[in-house]
């Protein structure tokens, strides 16, 4: 699996390189900034970027906008981001639309070898990885009416891995349940929160992330 990678401090690139390598991917580019990734995306079409959200020249949200580019001009490129802190409207710009073949994790969360490579592959064959923090915050946050009140403890720990990615296989294992209790606790969920019964993994995710947002940036959109 042929991987680029964008950020622009040395010592995390060649760190995150080393890391993938030794891990079975073959590292084809090393990006310091966003234009020098989408020069080696469009010349090299690597199976998935890892993408640093801020970089340089203002190191707001460059890597963020290459990383939206290269959903659009290269869809068969996933687009890991990396981000340094928990920003959910930024993580929903990526997902804008579609869920499939991209993710956004904190940069804490490649200190799990295990957990970053999977999230990786994931991504790279078209899944999604959200960090569990983001949907944690998400979850967790402070709602009038609340609707996620009507689900039941076992319902949200579902939920929450859904919205982080993971198939019902992928549910299953990490609770120790069955596939069949795991669809009926998403098709539960669901109803419970008026959300459409969608075929893939992405787009029960995208739709799952759409629920949870902040009303604030609902009324951007």
């Amino acid at each position: 699996m042929r991987v680029a990678i964008a950020e622009d401090s040395v010592l995390l690139r060649e760190g995150v390189a080393s890391l993938l390598t030794g891990a079975g991917f073959e590292v084809v580019a090393r990006c310091g900034d966003a234009s020098a990734l989408l020069r080696a995306v469009a010349a090299l079409r690597p199976d998935v970027a890892v993408v640093d959200i801020r970089m340089p020249p203002t190191h707001t949200d460059e890597g963020l906008r290459a990383a939206v580019q290269i959903r659009a001009d290269h869809p068969r490129t996933g687009v890991l981001v990396l981000s340094q802190h928990v920003e959910p409207a930024l993580a929903m710009r990526l997902f804008a639309g579609s869920a499939a073949g991209a993710g956004y994790l904190l940069k804490d969360r490649i200190g799990d070898v295990a957990e970053f490579v999977d999230a990786l592959r994931r991504v790279a064959a078209g899944g999604t990885a959200v960090d569990p923090v983001i949907v944690s915050a998400l979850v967790s946050r402070p709602r009038p009416d609340d609707p996620l009140a009507a689900l039941t403890p076992r319902e949200r720990e579902v939920l929450e891995l859904m919205a982080t990615g993971h198939s019902n296989q992928g549910i299953a294992d990490r609770l120790y349940l069955t596939v069949r209790a795991v669809e009926k606790y998403v098709s539960s969920i669901f109803g419970k929160l008026g959300l459409p019964a969608t075929g893939g993994e992405s787009r029960r995710v995208l739709a799952v992330l759409l629920f949870l947002r902040p009303e604030s940036d609902r009324n951007r959109r």
